[in-house]
């Protein structure tokens, strides 16, 4: 039901010029390549982003099998089968060209009559989501979405120039918020670079024993020497030592409260119990807990300590964490140096991980005496002092995202329905950067 009267609803199936999924070519898994023709599959489609990471590539001949299945620039993506279904996105053209497999269906509006940006909100939109779940859960087996269902979805259709105008409002505070995403990754991406220059792989001290610039500040120079030494780890700069992380940081395992102390209601202090709600960088307020007894604070790293070990992420706030999660910080307070040091020990994490039995885990007497390089004070300082305020900007724009989130899921139902105008909703976004 429509709050418009220029809003009527449209059949789905009428206004489509294409409805249809894919298959993936025939030879299994041999017909994967390094680069070519893209294959969509369903862990490439989330209902706020294409994600690339673990996209699929096949030859032209094997393309040629799904030639009718061909992605074209704007056609929106529709997850129709498993724990995935109903996730939804447009096809970024930066991927094209491309086909799509079984799992993903292309929904293709026709222009003169649908904008494509606005039938993938509406699809996103929490009414639609619900009632495809329904359909997709009606059957006797897996998840699934037909194309029969998907011809049948009612489309609330405002007149085109609307339509172009809600997808635009949306779509600029979704371009703002994956602005912030890839900005955030490139901060990561640098500052982990950077302590993997210092902490691992030495290169100011190799610089210096070549005598070569290190390309530092001579003050930021001068703290690294000039020759390596050798240790149980192999050579390290001459002067640092070997500890172990029991020695250099605090850590924190997690305890699990009674679980009747649980709750998403939001009473109480936010709860993990392990890494299922951690994003790119803070885990998601989803779990709350009445009776917390073990805490993270402010910029402690987090660390999943059972299957799978090794994730990490960062404490946003004071939370509770449960048997899953450990937290953990320098003994300096540094955090930034704290986060990297624990990433740089990702593949000894791993080990534990390797050597469960059933599912990997890391108790606290392990954790403890896992082997840790330690540089000086001085350069722990140095770091941070670099690093901190990259961290601070991901922290910004990641509180930035979820209130542009939150705007945006405020404004979707009401602009969809059109309970709320587009040049109502400006002003709802202008205090944000939106």
């Amino acid at each position: 039901m429509t709050a418009d009267p220029e809003y009527t609803t449209v059949r789905l199936g009428d206004v489509g010029q294409k409805i249809g999924s894919g298959a993936t070519p025939r030879g299994g898994q041999d017909v994967y390549i390094p680069e070519g023709i893209a294959l969509i599959r369903s862990q490439n489609v989330y209902n706020d982003r294409f994600e690339t990471d673990g996209l699929a590539y096949i030859g032209a001949d094997h393309a040629k099998q799904l030639v009718n299945v061909t992605v074209q620039a704007g056609d929106v993506l529709l997850n129709i089968t498993g724990d995935s279904v109903a996730r939804c996105c447009q096809v970024p053209s930066s991927v094209l060209p491309a086909r799509v497999n079984q799992h993903v269906a292309i929904v293709r509006p026709n222009p003169d009559k649908l904008n494509a940006r606005y039938l993938m909100y509406y699809l996103v939109s929490p009414t639609m989501q619900q009632h495809m779940l329904a359909l997709a859960g009606a059957g006797a087996t897996r998840n699934a979405l037909t194309k029969g269902m998907i011809e049948d979805f009612r489309i609330p259709s405002p007149p085109l120039p609307q339509q172009r105008a809600i997808a635009c409002m949306l779509g600029a505070l979704d371009d703002k918020i994956d602005l912030n995403r890839r900005m955030n990754e490139t901060l990561e991406a640098v500052a982990r670079a950077l302590f993997k220059s210092w902490f691992v792989d030495f290169h100011p001290v190799r610089a210096k024993m070549e005598g070569r610039a290190t390309g530092l500040p001579k003050e930021m120079a001068d703290r690294f020497p000039d020759s390596l030494e050798d240790s149980q780890l192999g050579p390290i700069p001459k002067g640092w030592w070997i500890g172990t992380v029991g020695e250099e940081f605090t850590l924190t395992m997690g305890q699990s409260p009674p679980g009747e102390t649980y709750n998403e209601m939001g009473e109480g202090m936010p709860f993990f119990q392990g890494r299922a709600d951690f994003g790119f960088r803070y885990p998601s307020r989803r779990v709350f807990c009445t009776a917390p007894t073990r805490f993270a604070n402010p910029g402690d790293t987090l660390v999943s300590v059972r299957a799978p070990v090794g994730d990490m992420n960062m404490a946003l706030e004071k939370c509770c964490v449960g048997r899953g999660v450990a937290a953990i910080r320098h003994k300096s307070g540094r955090r930034s140096f704290t986060h990297y040091a624990m990433r740089s020990l990702t593949d000894v994490f791993h080990d534990f991980e390797a050597e469960g039995t059933v599912f990997g885990c890391i108790n606290k007497h392990d954790f403890h005496r896992m082997q840790f390089i330690v540089p000086p004070a001085q350069l722990v300082l140095g770091f941070e002092k670099m690093v901190l305020p990259a961290d601070q900007a991901i922290e910004n724009q990641i509180v930035q995202s979820h209130t542009l989130a939150a705007i945006r899921d405020a404004l979707l139902p009401k602009l969809l329905s059109g309970e709320l105008r587009v040049k109502d909703a400006g002003s709802m976004t202008k205090e944000t950067g939106g």
